[in-house]
């Protein structure tokens, strides 16, 4: 299933996001995980996820997956918003780091995510995953290589 195919084929990557936005529809791990894009801008995207006992791993707090997986949408998400159309990128590698562990009573965190440089072929990326009073609770750096013909 491609859901930006669905709803916007063959628009640049943020006309794509926009519409992501607009419908409220997510993609099925996003579904899963409760992960909600929020806003999105040139090179830059926010997502927000609310975890609970669902995401928990044996010793009682949120599973790292989770926070991992609301990072790399964030990263993700801020690749594309640079995207012209027919461009696609795929994570080649992501690094996370954990600060602090999250539980259900975490509330809603925050994944931002932004390019930190944009190539023909490459994009470098970071994000950070915050509370809302601001305390960051995970935060990574992400390489994505880009593919699709290039518009002449």
């Amino acid at each position: 299933m491609n859901l930006l195919g669905e709803i916007a084929p063959g628009l640049p990557g943020m006309e794509q996001l926009r519409m992501l936005l607009q419908s409220g529809k997510r993609p099925g791990m996003a579904e899963t995980l409760d992960i909600r894009l929020a806003e999105v801008g040139d090179g830059w995207a926010v997502l927000e996820a609310t975890p609970d006992s669902r995401v928990y791993n044996p010793l009682g707090t949120v599973h790292g997956g989770f926070a991992a997986t609301v990072l790399d949408f964030a990263c993700g998400y801020a690749v594309l918003s640079k995207m012209q159309a027919g461009r696609t990128f795929s994570t080649v590698e992501i690094k996370v780091a954990y600060h602090r562990a999250i539980s259900d009573r975490t509330g809603t965190v925050r994944g931002e995510g932004k390019v930190v440089t944009l190539g023909r072929r490459a994009a470098f990326t970071e994000a950070r995953l915050t509370g809302r009073d601001g305390t960051l609770y995970a935060s990574a750096t992400s390489s994505l290589l880009i593919t699709g013909e290039a518009p002449r």
